[in-house]
């Protein structure tokens, strides 16, 4: 079915517990075309059903707003939806505290038991679509869940004949929730409640009602479709959700769903046209904005970002709480949203950091015994640990003072490798303020803790893995503190703040601890520490000083990159279940040969299931940023405030991207066809100078500004003054 764009949208009450909800007097919105690639890229499931695995639903389809998230699963005859919430966690100071499940949606259709089973499920606006036949029975569902709004719809048709259905809204009923739940004519509902042995009392309400029937048990028949419309309400939104969530469905029409869906469709479509790429190889496109969905589905919540495996948990004790795992794979999904231009969906990643402050700084004061913030390996929403009393790693160290370290020390300086790369994209002084005490705090702990021997800063007593020991200079860490203080220094001369503390970080800055090395068949690759382990036949951390660390770029000395690339082909770890995410665009950042990384990807796309979650990856939406980043990356990379286009592309295969954003706060267009760059359009957001690669080589360029011959540019690079706003061109000079 197809719904036009209209301007009228739902009302604020149809939609409780959502702060996305548009008003009915809004100025109408445009109708903007979709992404050329995305318009057909559909996914598939045929049977056997995905089935949700103890560590999450990494194979089912999947459909959320950032706020309320549902997938989808269990044969034909017994079909479920698990509904989810971002707010909705267990938050105490332990390792239980985590995510639960908020609601089960359980259709039962009995005759349909060994149906036939294919699902569909559209990219561009998470529409689900089931198709179930058994003899001379087929019933259909469509399925969609508001992206402004907290409601799942999903109606179902019979073709052939009469068949009845039962319909369970229920929810987990154990120690220490308070679930409730009842039902009236054609209405259901169920709350669970956290309000004992907590930190902050939690409560989830979800009601359902069954349009085109009076009550859960129905007859389905040919002809007569019924909508099942199901809402969800927080205790962190209403005073009391249970109230709203059932007024939201009171007076529910089949008209006002198709409002819903209205602005549900225009949501998306001004989602996807913040920014696009397009290239001619549809597994990769595929990749590519499934990756981008998958985001936008489960992070928009500015105080509640999604945990491990998104907010798609299929079980009441997910593994590792569905928490905030700091050493890499929290922050990992965010690493592309800031190249395209979705900020809304990053933003989310820094509220655990910020919450976690004062716990973090009395760790500091007492494991290190230094100034700022030490964070542990795991935490959660509103400033909750989650691995506190964890065993692993007890009996050698692995916990200090109740917090598991598991020797690591780098946590927080990882925690700004994303935070650095949203103020470059953008240099937001609003978003400068709100992050900059934590950036501080960070420095603050490393002027103390690092150790001034032999004419360098050492790192003393880090490990690099968890668990691998006291090391010396891990690899790792000296890429993160290069980021630290860069960022540092440019948020404070920005800011005009601490200018007195910029010469000692100019200082440490240049004078860190130089990488490790080492002889490894023949050629010079990087060595994972100074004093530990010299090598690890896992993860990929042996790399991230690259990416996302920034530490090695296109400008670094050619005797780095050729180190960094027999490190890449040494690690030989595209596929490593503890990184991939970062390998791929580590090797675009080293210029490595993009035929192989294109490849590489393509295999990476192959071995993933339907829904895009890596195949056999136990660590969820970690990887969601690969494809898209490494694309990116490979298009448009500003590294350094240095812009290059299509820098680490074939030349024989064209391609094109529009917005992409890149460091400096610009928005960058381009093509690239038949071998030649073209279509180049650059929107300056700040005003800030612009360094460009030529992408002519030996060739002059024209620059236009506002549409206007501007002037001629030579040479390998050149930098352009700009202004706040104005939209600059680049051509090639006529010959």
């Amino acid at each position: 079915m197809q719904y036009a764009v209209v301007v009228a949208m739902l009302c604020m009450a149809l939609v409780p517990g959502s702060s996305y909800a548009s008003k009915e007097d809004e100025t109408p919105l445009a109708d903007p075309p979709l992404p050329p690639a995305l318009g057909s890229l559909t996914t598939t499931w045929l049977g056997p059903p995905p089935a949700f695995p103890n560590n999450g639903s990494t194979g089912a389809p999947l459909l959320g707003n950032g706020e309320m998230a549902a997938c989808l699963g269990g044969p034909a005859d017994k079909l479920r939806f698990v509904i989810n919430r971002n707010d909705f966690w267990r938050l105490t100071n332990n390792a239980q505290g985590m995510q639960k499940i908020a609601a089960l949606l359980d259709i039962n259709i009995a005759d349909l038991e060994g149906a036939t089973y294919r699902v569909d499920q559209t990219i561009r606006d998470g529409f689900v679509s089931g198709t179930f036949t058994k003899d001379s029975l087929t019933v259909r569902l469509a399925c969609w869940l508001a992206a402004t709004g907290d409601l799942l719809v999903a109606e179902l048709s019979a073709e052939g004949r009469d068949t009845p259905i039962k319909v369970d809204l229920n929810a987990p009923d154990d120690s220490p929730s308070k679930t409730k739940s009842g039902t009236d004519g054609d209405t259901a509902w169920v709350t669970r409640k956290f309000a004992d042995t907590v930190e902050v009392p939690t409560e989830a309400a979800t009601v359902l009602r069954v349009l085109g029937a009076r009550r859960q048990h129905f007859t389905l028949k040919p002809g007569a479709p019924v909508t099942l419309a199901v809402v969800t309400a927080s205790a962190f939104r209403h005073a009391d959700p249970l109230r709203e969530a059932r007024k939201s469905v009171a007076g529910l029409t089949a008209a006002e769903v198709a409002r819903v869906r209205s602005a549900h469709d225009t949501w998306w479509a001004q989602y996807w046209n913040r920014a696009w790429v397009e290239v001619n190889d549809p597994l990769l496109m595929k990749g590519y904005y499934q990756g981008l969905y998958t985001l936008a589905a489960c992070s928009r919540n500015p105080q509640f970002p999604p945990g491990l495996f998104g907010t798609w948990i299929t079980t009441d004790r997910p593994a590792w709480s569905n928490d905030y795992h700091l050493n890499y794979n929290f922050v990992a999904p965010f690493y592309g949203l800031y190249s395209a231009n979705r900020l809304e969906q990053a933003d989310v990643e820094d509220a655990p950091f910020l919450d976690f402050m004062p716990r973090a700084r009395w760790y500091a004061e007492n494991v290190t015994k230094t100034r700022g913030v030490l964070y542990p390996v795991g935490i959660g929403p509103r400033g909750i640990e989650t691995t506190i009393g964890v065993p692993y790693g007890l009996d050698i160290g692995g916990a200090e003072l109740g917090g598991l370290f598991c020797h690591q020390r780098s946590n927080a300086a990882y925690c700004l490798v994303n935070i650095a790369q949203r103020w470059r994209c953008s240099y937001d002084p609003d978003y400068a303020r709100k992050v900059y005490p934590l950036v501080l705090a960070v420095v603050d702990f490393w002027e103390d803790y690092l150790k001034f021997e032999d004419g360098k800063y050492q790192v003393r007593g880090d490990a690099i893995h968890e668990l691998s020991g006291r090391n010396d200079n891990p690899i790792l860490t000296l890429g993160l503190l290069r980021n630290v203080f860069d960022l540092a220094l440019d948020l404070s001369q920005s800011m005009d703040r601490d200018a007195e503390r910029g010469e000692k970080w100019k200082q440490m800055l240049a004078n860190l601890a130089d990488f490790p090395l080492q002889e490894m068949g023949g050629k010079t690759v990087f060595r994972y520490t100074s004093e530990g382990p010299a090598w690890w036949d896992s993860n990929t951390l042996g790399i991230q000083h690259i990416y996302p660390g920034n530490a090695i770029t296109l400008d670094s000395d050619p005797k780095l990159l050729e180190i960094s690339r027999n490190t890449l082909a040494a690690m030989n770890r595209w596929y490593d279940g503890n990184g991939s995410n970062s390998f791929f665009p580590a090797a675009v950042r080293v210029g490595a040969d993009p035929n192989i990384i294109l490849e590489q990807l393509q295999g990476y796309v192959r071995n993933t299931y339907p829904n895009g979650f890596r195949d056999g990856n136990i660590h969820g939406i970690e990887n969601c940023s690969t494809v898209h980043n490494t694309i990116n990356e490979m298009l448009c990379m500003s590294v350094g405030h240095v812009l290059r286009l299509f820098p680490v592309w074939p030349k024989d295969k064209n391609a094109a991207f529009a917005n992409l954003r890149a460091w400096g706060a610009f928005l960058v267009s381009a093509e690239l066809r038949d071998g030649t760059v073209g279509g180049v359009r650059i929107v300056s957001e700040r005003g800030r100078g612009l360094t460009i690669v030529n992408p002519w080589p030996g060739e002059t360029a024209v620059l236009y500004r506002g549409g206007k011959e501007s002037g001629r540019l030579d040479g390998v690079r050149f930098t352009i003054s700009t202004a706040p706003g104005e939209v600059m061109e680049l051509a090639r000079a006529r010959k």
